[in-house]
Order: structure tokens, then C-alpha cells, then sequence
């Protein structure tokens, strides 16, 4: 199967590039002024989540409990622990920003759209997989900030919760709820305009990326990890990411679950967010100078799973077709 280049993959190594050679633009005090931008990127995001968001196609697969038990329990309950044992393992061989940035990627909600379009592709259960990512979504918007704050203050690194879940509802929730009370109105013109409105989410994570990245690089941040620590960390993600596969794949079974949820356990289990991550550790890190080296494991494990999920759906989809 030939794999297509993704030129939102593309644009994030160069985002990144952008933030190296020309940080201060998107850093604190610099003329994008990025605490208004990134406020503004992240209420955009979320209004546009909100106008596509189906709760119809929600509803629809609301009533298998144990199949969404499964996929909520891996997303926020598993893949955490599973963060914790990492980094307990790593110790001092990561530097503190990017052991946070790992949990951070463990604690994330699920993916929405690739996780649907590759459950679809392998003829899964799509019903379900709309279910669990969306639902997904809105438990992140609570459950992620609280992992997040309760790992800091366990390391020291303490940080008021109240701000962050204030901050939350107001640029990410109300947006999401302006977004979903419009989509009467407005619902059909999203749908008919789907791919403008994909382009537009895109790029706006990608601003957030570069703004993030353009704080660390003024910050000197990553002049004191080399790169044994990115591959490092590349490992790790590749490892975590496998794992996860395996253990999602065999629970199903164990369970005793059809061919079709299976695949949904397997890609919504196993999948983390960029789409919402980027824009919730803006909002709950704040200007921390190592945003950078916070957001690289998401960066790592994002393309990882778009990679080898969708080979696999590939695979599978024909596989049933010829059966």
C-alpha cells in the first residue's frame, strides 16, 4: 500500500522549523501578541468541533456500554497508569518537561475523525466509533486537566486547578456549546463546506504549534537536551503505542467481542488527540517555557498511529470485502 504524504504532518516539522529560525514573533511580547492568538485559535477550534459534531450519530451508538467501557477505561484510566509506569521507568533519563509531555499524551481523550474514517474504512462498527470518540472528547475536557494537575503536584510542580478549568469552559467548552446550539442554523453549510472548515482547524493548530515552539526556542530550552532525548522519547511512544494495540485487541476478545467492535476498541482505544492536545496545553501550561519539549511526544505518537492504523484499516477492509 503506498502511504500519501500528509501536508498537515509536513506543516508541523514546518512550524517547527519556522519557530527555530524565527522565534520571536510568536513568543511572549512578540507582534502575533500569542496569548490573545492562541485564546483565539483555541475558541475558533471548538466553535468548529461544535458545528460538526453530531449528537444524532451519537445517539445512535449509545447503547453498547461495554464496548464504550472498554475504550473510555484504556483512554483515561490505562494509558495514564500506563504513563506513570513509563516515566517511573525512564527516571532521570528524560528531562521533567518531556516526562510531563509524555503523561500529557497518556492522558489526552481519543481522536474524533481518523479514528471514525478508519473504523469506516475497515468496516468496523462506525456507529460506535462515532460514540466513543465523541464521547471521548467531552470526558477530556474534565478528566485530562485533573490527571495533569494531580501528576504536577505529586512532582512538585503544583498549579491552581480553578484557573485552568475556568479557562477551559471559557475557551474551549462555550465554544464547543455556541458551536452546537448554532448547528440548526448552520449545520448544513458546515456539512457542505466539511473540508474549508478542516483546512481552517488545521492551520490553526498549526499557529498553535509554532507559537509554542517559538516560547521554548527564545527560552533556550532545548539547548540543554540533545538529540538522544528525542529518540528516546521516540522509542518510548513507538513502545507505548504498541502495547496499547495489543492490550485493547486482547481485551476485546477476552470479552467476547464481534469483528466490528473490535476494530473500534482497537483505533479508538489506541488513538490520542493532537487536534484537541495543542490547544488544552495552551490553555492549561500556560506560557511554560518548555511547551516544546511538552508537546513532543503528541507530535511523535500522531503521526505513529495515522501511519499504522490506516494500513491496517486498509487491510482489513479488504480482507472483509474479499471474504
Amino acid at each position: 500500500m503506498k502511504i500519501k504524504p500528509d501536508w498537515f504532518l509536513i506543516g508541523m516539522v514546518f512550524a517547527t522549523f519556522l519557530a527555530w529560525a524565527f522565534p520571536m514573533p510568536g513568543s511572549s511580547g512578540g507582534w502575533m501578541h500569542p496569548e490573545i492568538a492562541t485564546k483565539a485559535g483555541v475558541a475558533l477550534i471548538f466553535f468548529l468541533h461544535g458545528l460538526t459534531l453530531s449528537f444524532a450519530a451519537l445517539r445512535a451508538g449509545a447503547l453498547n456500554w461495554r464496548l464504550h467501557a472498554l475504550v473510555q477505561g484504556f483512554t483515561f484510566l490505562v494509558f495514564p497508569l500506563l504513563g506513570l509506569a513509563l516515566n517511573a521507568l525512564l527516571g532521570a533519563r528524560v528531562s521533567p518537561d518531556l516526562a510531563l509531555g509524555l503523561f500529557f499524551l497518556c492522558a489526552l481523550p481519543s481522536t474524533v475523525s481518523s479514528s471514525v474514517a478508519m473504523t469506516a474504512a475497515a468496516h468496523g462498527n462506525v456507529a460506535g466509533a462515532v460514540f466513543n470518540a465523541t464521547l471521548s472528547s467531552l470526558i477530556g475536557i474534565v478528566v485530562t486537566p485533573f490527571w495533569i494537575a494531580w501528576v504536577m503536584k505529586t512532582s512538585g510542580g503544583a498549579q491552581p486547578i480553578g484557573p485552568v478549568i475556568i479557562d477551559l469552559l471559557r475557551w474551549l467548552v462555550l465554544p464547543l456549546a455556541v458551536g452546537q446550539a448554532l448547528r440548526p442554523l448552520l449545520g448544513a453549510i458546515a456539512q457542505r463546506h466539511k473540508s474549508r472548515i478542516s483546512l481552517v482547524d488545521r492551520l490553526t493548530i498549526l499557529l498553535l504549534v509554532y507559537t509554542s515552539f517559538c516560547e521554548s526556542f527564545q527560552q533556550g530550552v532545548w539547548s540543554s537536551h540533545g538529540a538522544g532525548q528525542v529518540i528516546l522519547i521516540s522509542v518510548v511512544c513507538a513502545v507505548l503505542f504498541v502495547g496499547v494495540m495489543v492490550l485493547t485487541s486482547s481485551s476485546a476478545r477476552a470479552m467476547g467481542f464481534g469483528r466490528e467492535d473490535r476494530i473500534v476498541a482497537i483505533f479508538c482505544g489506541s488513538k490520542k488527540t493532537l487536534a484537541s492536545g495543542v490547544p488544552m496545553a495552551k490553555l492549561i501550561f500556560g506560557v511554560h517555557p518548555g511547551m516544546g519539549l511538552i508537546l513532543l511526544p503528541i507530535m511523535i505518537y500522531h503521526p505513529l498511529q495515522l501511519i499504522v492504523c490506516g494500513v491496517l484499516a486498509q487491510r482489513w477492509g479488504k480482507r472483509e470485502e474479499l471474504s
